[in-house]
């Protein structure tokens, strides 16, 4: 299968073009990156890297190979036919590979020209590939739809991939662009890590463009990081009351591999209009795992005994304030002596004990996070509206 990858400079094609190799891994797929973008500097260098760290860090059972030929960008500039000769001979290399996926990372511009366009539809025209990939900003609105209009006239795309969607952006880019191509959205940039690509659902992203959230996608990422085994022991100790700082620090690691903190409470239902006017600070996370760190084992595991004296040594061991650490320590002990609690609770009383973690804000590098209130029609604002007596 020959997948060739089109799009702006700017708009993520290389780096696409590497978590795509990465989702295919995780498949058991035999990948191979070709670079075919001669004419800006480095670009050749740049998806070997690329290549490099998918076949070294990414996850799955699949290969991953490259093919570059610097030389030839050295030697030919800007020349067109050159990219062409590329493709056909990395081709050649993937036949003798016995590689089932050539993706091809071709030439972008900083806006659609003639040149551009002559030199993908050499490339289209000889290698005939099975489909055609047009790599969007979701970030640039309008500009997306134009450019991917001028792309689809010239190649007949079948398929896009949007970026940088974990931006603050809901996704009303790929509304248009759908309409305007025709092609559907194949996958979903969410990141700037390596395996940050998801397939794209149109349910799920009406449910983020209207707010609604998105619950499906974020078991799906949890899945992929923890499982299932790791979550039942996990969920064992935190009913007993059990779970230590190196429980915490782990699940900490695992929610930021799974995208920016901000990113994953917006799948959330009815979370997403709370969030406007919160600040997340991810540099706050960096400090609670340098406090963790600083602890030693027996702290880790029993948190409460650490009293003054251990607080200001973990401090200075972690480049913070004794007032962050102790913090820190009385927050966690605070949860885990709920979360010991639940067990016992019915329903409803379980509902109001998590309610009062909002006033705890145990979520780090979260702030001005609004206190949930019980009661009919209490607003999250903190007002209540009853009817007025006539």
């Amino acid at each position: 299968t020959i997948v060739m990858m089109c799009g702006l400079q700017g708009s993520g094609k290389t780096t696409t073009c590497g978590k795509l190799a990465a989702y295919l891994k995780r498949q058991n797929r035999s990948v191979m990156l070709a670079a075919a973008d001669l004419q800006r500097p480095a670009a050749v260098e740049q998806l070997e890297t690329i290549a490099s760290m998918v076949r070294d860090q990414a996850p799955g059972g699949g290969t991953v190979h490259f093919h570059g030929e610097p030389d030839k960008c050295a030697a030919y500039g800007s020349a067109v036919g050159v990219a062409v000769e590329v493709c056909r001979n990395a081709l050649k290399a993937a036949r003798e590979k016995d590689v089932d996926t050539l993706i091809l990372d071709t030439a972008g511009r900083l806006h659609v020209n003639e040149d551009l366009m002559k030199e993908l539809r050499q490339v289209n025209s000889t290698l005939q590939p099975h489909h055609i990939m047009l790599v969007v900003d979701a970030m640039t609105g309008q500009d997306a739809v134009n450019s991917a209009k001028a792309f689809h006239e010239q190649l007949k795309v079948d398929g896009v991939i949007l970026t940088k969607f974990d931006s603050d952006t809901r996704g009303g880019a790929a509304i248009s662009v759908k309409k305007v191509t025709g092609a559907p959205i194949r996958f979903l940039g969410v990141g700037e890590k390596i395996d940050a690509l998801e397939e794209f659902h149109a349910d799920r992203m009406a449910g983020r463009i209207l707010g609604m959230g998105d619950v499906v996608s974020l078991v799906e990422r949890a899945q992929q990081e923890v499982s299932e085994e790791e979550a039942e022991r996990l969920q064992d100790k935190m009913m007993k009351g059990e779970m230590g700082m190196d429980d915490f620090l782990k699940q900490l690691k695992t929610l930021r591999r799974m995208g920016p903190m901000k990113q994953l409470l917006g799948m959330l239902p009815g979370v997403g209009q709370a969030l406007k006017g919160l600040e997340f600070d991810e540099k706050e996370l960096d400090r609670v795992e340098a406090m963790i760190s600083s602890m030693t084992p027996a702290e880790r595991s029993r948190p409460t005994d650490i009293n003054n004296s251990r607080k200001k040594r973990i401090a200075r061991g972690s480049g913070n304030e004794q007032q962050a650490v102790g913090q820190l320590v009385k927050q966690f002990n605070q949860v885990n002596k709920l979360t010991k609690q639940l067990s016992g609770m019915g329903t409803r009383d379980k509902v109001n004990a998590v309610r009062g973690l909002g006033s705890m804000d145990m979520l780090p590098g979260v702030s001005g996070l609004p206190q949930l209130r019980s009661g009919r029609g209490t607003k999250s604002g903190g007002r209540s509206y009853k009817k007025r007596r006539r």
